[in-house]
């Protein structure tokens, strides 16, 4: 213990510093404060906002109008309205058909009734609800796992889990088409990070062989279904290269739930592993299980870890009550009736089919829920999602700079609630429009200068 004197001299010391600190940030004699520092840049002068205006004025050049944002008046389903105009809908996760179904509405319904609408805070603070416990409870169960946690958005999941688990000294390994999410958790953490082709194991070993032995913690990161290509990882390959190398293995299950596997259990049921092989599942609630939020699946110290640390559970609102109640009831749907997984893969696999023989190229995509259509230029997938609205199907691009200039692709995502009539429709007006469009050369090798903007 100190002596008064001592602890006087401490103070006294403490004092001084920020004294002397105080002082060096005042200005200089005969300075003014404010001509010290450059006025702060409107945000209409940042390079970003510079680059939207670029687009935006390329698009009115050639006649293409901004295709997001596209207001719908009601429930989008299979069909949904636009303009007050109904059209064919492949724009949503809905893929088994819940959002709208009774029995879930009914669900949040009286959850609201019980706990009202909000949580009214964090977990930690406002306490937890029966439900809560209950869905995280069926979570665990699902995977076969000890454990299981929530939290209020799916991308906060990702950046929260990996930010908390990893750090300086760790190693990250991701999948090149990996989510903005895993990239921003990645990037929060201060861990190094390396990214390996697309489902190329021989490029992770790689990467393992010349970086694991100078980091302490390795973690691997791949998807359970990719949301760009519809295609599934080799996930017995990747368990084999995380016990040979000393790493963990997380799998972002936000599009494989309900699509992936005979009965949508997920990638681990279409790649036939044992769940417990993987160290961290990760996914969300907003896709096939008709609510908003994400969830972590894992051993118990992993879930203590996280619930102690995860800066979006710790420091953020508890998912809503009602959004939990939503999830647990599509849950029990989904493994009740596995008939709806079914109908949606069958959708699926008759969409590639009708593709290929339309001409199409559908990528690498699987028979799951999302089929990729590959035009190429950005300002051709623009106009083509436009043609394809004017004729009654809604259908958005993905491009650039959200993937490389030549690369853009319409996004078709399946539904268990499309018929085969409204697919065989979709296809044949896409081959058509799209046949239309290359014959007279939209956009066709718009070069890159025309933006003036990099490539990366």
């Amino acid at each position: 213990m100190r002596e008064p004197d001592q602890e006087n001299e401490v103070a006294l010391s403490a004092a001084r510093l920020a004294a002397q600190r105080r002082k060096s940030r005042e200005p200089a004699a005969g300075h003014s404060s404010t001509a010290q520092w450059p006025a702060a840049v409107p945000f209409d002068q940042l390079s970003d906002y510079h680059t939207l205006e670029r687009l935006r004025e390329v698009g009115a050049a050639m006649d293409v109008q901004q295709p997001y944002f596209r207001m719908h008046e009601g429930h989008a389903a299979s069909t949904t309205v636009i303009d007050h105009r109904e059209v064919l809908n492949f724009a949503s996760y809905d893929y088994v058909g819940l959002n709208a179904d009774p029995r879930v509405s009914e669900a949040a319904k009286n959850a609201i009734d019980r706990y009202g609408v909000s949580p009214s805070g964090s977990r930690l603070v406002a306490g937890c609800r029966p439900v809560h416990d209950e869905l995280e409870a069926a979570l665990a169960r699902h995977y076969g796992l000890p454990a299981a946690m929530v939290f209020v958005s799916g991308h906060s999941t990702n950046v929260s889990t990996i930010s908390c688990l990893m750090g300086e000294g760790d190693l990250v390994l991701s999948d090149t088409l990996s989510h903005n999410s895993i990239q921003v958790g990645i990037k929060l953490s201060g861990a190094a990070r390396r990214s390996f082709a697309h489902n190329d194991m021989e490029a992770l070993e790689t990467l393992l062989i010349e970086n694991r032995a100078q980091f302490r913690n390795a973690l691997i990161i791949v998807e359970g279904l990719y949301s760009m290509d519809g295609d599934i990882p080799p996930l017995d390959r990747l368990i084999a290269l995380k016990r040979k190398y000393g790493c963990w293995l997380m799998v972002d299950e936000a599009h494989a739930i309900g699509c992936v596997g005979a009965t949508g259990k997920g990638s681990f049921e279409g790649c036939g592993i044992n769940a417990a092989d993987v160290d961290i599942w990760m996914g969300t609630l907003s896709k096939t299980l008709a609510s908003t939020g994400g969830f972590i699946v894992g051993s118990r110290p992993l879930i203590d870890l996280l619930r102690a640390y995860a800066s979006g559970y710790v420091y953020s609102v508890a998912l809503a009550p009602a959004l939990a109640a939503s999830a647990l009831r599509a849950m029990e749907i989904l493994n009740d009736e596995p008939e709806r997984v079914r109908k949606l893969q069958d959708n699926c696999a008759l969409f590639l089919r009708l593709a290929a023989q339309s001409g199409l190229d559908t990528g690498r995509a699987g028979p799951f829920a999302i089929v990729p259509v590959m035009v190429g230029d950005s300002i051709l997938a623009a106009k083509l999602s436009e043609r394809l609205l004017k004729r009654g199907v809604n259908v958005l691009p993905v491009m650039f700079p959200a993937v490389p200039m030549q690369e853009a692709r319409l996004r078709f995502f399946l539904s268990a609630l499309h018929s085969e009539l409204q697919i065989v429709k979709a296809v044949s007006i896409a081959a058509e429009e799209l046949a239309q469009l290359r014959d007279a050369s939209f956009g066709r090798a718009l070069p890159l200068s025309v933006f003036n903007l990099r490539s990366s």
